[in-house]
């Protein structure tokens, strides 16, 4: 029995002494390296489960780090998603519900969707009043950096990254893809120069580099740097080479004849199968691959916290219905799972996660008061609405929470106006067109594919409440009926897109997947012509 003793009381010392050690090797001012890509769906990673695209790069940074597999963004669509990373709040908190530049009220009708409701009126610029993570930061000594898209505001409205906290900015505006120059050199953006030695470099890699430039003039200082991909978001474009070796790679794993079906309005994509895509996706994990090697050369990747996440769900309808995702229902627009669940993953070098998987529901607004937390900052903002996930991170446990989300408007990739709340393993959406609701239980039905508002009714309504209140508290803009609302308009359109647009996406697919596709002489600018 002595020794039994014994031997526990040497146990708890070791125990106390190790703990205590590492609590004191952790330091008390990391770097932050924030990584947020365009459009990444929740497989659309190999550390996700994707069996086509190839990411080597961030798979050996996930196999480090902890990925967090009920990971969301905050907003079905890129500035909403974008304005909540940057302030910690919910998208009805911070006025931003939309893609900036959607029409919105009366002006919607210029798209002729023939919607029964006119979507809301939002916020176009990110507001001057809430405090941003990289003036929080700024506020406890840190250098701060942005390169790549920005899509919260423009020049003219004084509202660009340098406007919110970041010291230096390249390539941040106010446009949502790389629509001038592409993503090969020259990249025509106003915000960031082009070189002659850069011919034929892509858009991802050019902002690794300016990432890269950045980490080596302040390795002295404490700093963010947010390196925000305008990849994978359309027009998606890739290298012949890369073109070539997934469109191989689709033929080998087997071309399906069909390659699209239909969701509740656009069709959608049914595999991972459009090798541009993937060579866009692997072109971004190059660029990742880059950034790292440089905090390695420099000494820093021991200090560095690393955060990898995207901006909403992959694109399966709508722009160039790039993805699919698998077991999630949906895509980017969408208010089922692949509009918001996404890759999530956080790198804490001193703490020992090993690519561990942590499947509690955690959120885009969550990374702020995170960062703040492992940075020693003293207190948050008022009206931050995300948590701190650093007990996750550290091995324990977080009181269960809802999660909630406010897309008023209708998407270009087929969403409908609704408000969503997440909670435990439920999910309640409700839809503003007729206020009907649907209640899935995640854990049981992923795809969300058996609505049992019918079947639970007290946690329907339950959750219900909450939705409302939430709403209700943070005075919540919404969509309104359409008086032109002509029912005739509405079927004819979703008649064209049963019909000839699939048509069309089936060409586009099987032309595509041809070994004689060219989308021009020199490949969207990726090789020199002979």
């Amino acid at each position: 029995m002595k020794n039994l003793i014994t031997l526990f009381l040497a146990w708890f010392v070791s125990f106390f002494f190790f703990s205590c050690q590492s609590e004191l090797e952790a330091p008390t001012d990391p770097n932050i390296v924030f990584i947020l890509v365009d459009d990444l769906g929740y497989t659309d990673v190999g550390f996700m489960g994707s069996d086509y695209y190839e990411t080597p790069n961030l798979d050996r940074l996930a196999n480090k780090g902890m990925i967090f597999t009920n990971g969301y963004a905050n907003s079905a669509v890129c500035s909403p998603s974008r304005a909540s990373l940057m302030t910690g709040k919910f998208t009805a908190a911070h006025g931003i519900t939309d893609w900036i530049g959607a029409p919105a009220g009366e002006a919607w009708r210029s798209y002729n969707r023939y919607s029964k409701l006119l979507p809301a009126e939002y916020e176009h610029q990110l507001s001057k009043e809430m405090k941003t993570l990289p003036e929080a930061l700024k506020e406890v000594g840190y250098k701060t950096f942005f390169a790549g898209k920005w899509h919260l505001g423009s020049a003219e409205e004084h509202s660009l990254p340098t406007d919110h906290g970041f010291d230096i900015n390249k390539g941040g505006y106010h446009v949502g893809g790389p629509y001038s120059g592409g993503y090969f050199s020259p990249f025509e953006n106003p915000f960031m120069e082009d070189y002659p030695d850069e011919k034929g470099m892509s858009l991802s890699m050019k902002l690794a580099k300016e990432t890269n430039q950045f980490i080596e003039e302040n390795q002295q200082e404490k700093f963010l740097a947010y390196l925000s991909f305008y990849a994978v978001h359309a027009p998606i474009q890739t290298s012949k080479e890369k073109w070539a070796r997934y469109r191989d790679k689709a033929e080998t794993m087997g071309i399906d004849s069909i390659g699209f079906e239909m969701e509740r309005v656009l069709p959608a994509r049914k595999h991972q199968d459009n090798p541009v895509y993937a060579g866009l996706i692997e072109q971004m994990d190059e660029a990742v691959g880059a950034v790292i090697s440089k905090l390695e050369e420099l000494g820093l990747a021991e200090n560095t916290i690393i955060v990898f996440t995207s901006d909403n769900g992959g694109v399966v309808s709508g722009d160039n219905y790039s993805t699919n995702l698998a077991p999630l229902r949906g895509g980017k627009g969408y208010q089922f799972e692949g509009g918001t669940r996404i890759p999530y993953m956080v790198y804490v070098p001193w703490l020992d996660s090993n690519g561990a998987k942590n499947d509690t529901p955690v959120s885009g607004v969550d990374f702020y008061p995170t960062l703040l937390d492992f940075v020693g900052a003293k207190e948050l903002p008022q009206g931050i609405d995300g948590k701190s996930i650093r007990p996750l991170l550290e091995g324990q446990s977080m009181e269960e929470r809802a999660l909630f989300w406010h897309y008023p408007h209708y998407g270009n990739q087929g969403g409908e106006p609704n408000s969503t709340i997440r909670k435990g393993d439920w999910k309640l959406i409700h839809y503003w067109e007729d206020d009907h609701e649907e209640l899935y239980n995640l854990k049981e039905d992923l795809s969300e594919k058996q609505d049992l508002s019918d079947k639970n009714p007290e946690i329907a309504k339950a959750l219900s409440e909450e939705l409302m209140s939430w709403l209700k508290q943070n005075n919540a803009n919404y969509a309104s009926p359409d008086p032109l609302y002509n029912p005739d308009s509405a079927a004819m359109v979703a008649t064209n897109y049963r019909t000839t647009l699939i048509e069309r996406l089936e060409n586009q697919r099987k032309a595509m997947l041809s070994k004689d596709f060219q989308p021009n002489k020199d490949w969207w600018g990726s090789r020199t012509i002979d």
